[in-house]
């Protein structure tokens, strides 16, 4: 963060995403279903943490901070992480049949986790969405399909993650108020 010159704004929302990920991980350990897989919960961090490190250099030249931050992140010898990064904004394999059975990888809750904050406060979906149309749509009808589209799918990845776990969405931000991350 420090080298890349995150700007602290992002950087607070990089590390209120890692706290919310890390609730979810610790969640899902808890979880019934212990046979299910979990994501390494370093691996899971690391992508949270890192998920806008290529934000702040975008913000200037409009490029797609998912895909430039994945790509320094492999740069770096990381793929994992830079997989992560590069779907936070947008999941490329949205995979219902999965989720139904509990199993979700570290992309899909770092992705859910940013749906969940804004700026440095977690917030509902609909919050987040609304915040998202206004910041980023631009007026263009296609660009709010497409963030509406994302957000439909959120929602129903949010209902299956809630069906595995006891808490519920709402609980996140309880949860977080009482929670801190691990040393990373």
């Amino acid at each position: 963060m420090d080298d890349k010159e995150m700007l602290p704004n992002i950087r607070a929302h990089s590390l209120m995403v890692a706290r919310v990920t890390h609730i979810l991980f610790l969640e899902l350990a808890k979880s019934p279903q212990k046979d299910i897989p979990l994501p390494p919960e370093n691996l899971l961090l690391a992508g949270a943490i890192l998920h806008d490190i290529a934000k702040t250099p975008c913000l200037d030249s409009g490029c797609h901070h998912a895909k430039k931050g994945r790509d320094l992140c492999e740069s770096l010898g990381y793929n994992e992480v830079g997989e992560i990064v590069r779907e936070h904004v947008w999941l490329f394999e949205f995979s219902p049949k999965r989720y139904k059975s509990g199993h979700f990888f570290a992309k899909e809750l770092v992705y859910y986790a940013d749906k969940r904050v804004r700026h440095d406060s977690v917030v509902s979906l609909e919050a987040r969405q609304e915040y998202i149309l206004e910041r980023y749509g631009n007026n263009d009808q296609e660009r709010h399909r497409l963030i509406k589209e994302n957000f439909t799918n959120c929602q129903e990845l949010e209902n299956f993650l809630f069906a595995t776990i006891i808490p519920e969405a709402n609980d996140i931000q309880k949860l977080v108020a009482k929670h801190s991350l691990p040393d990373v």
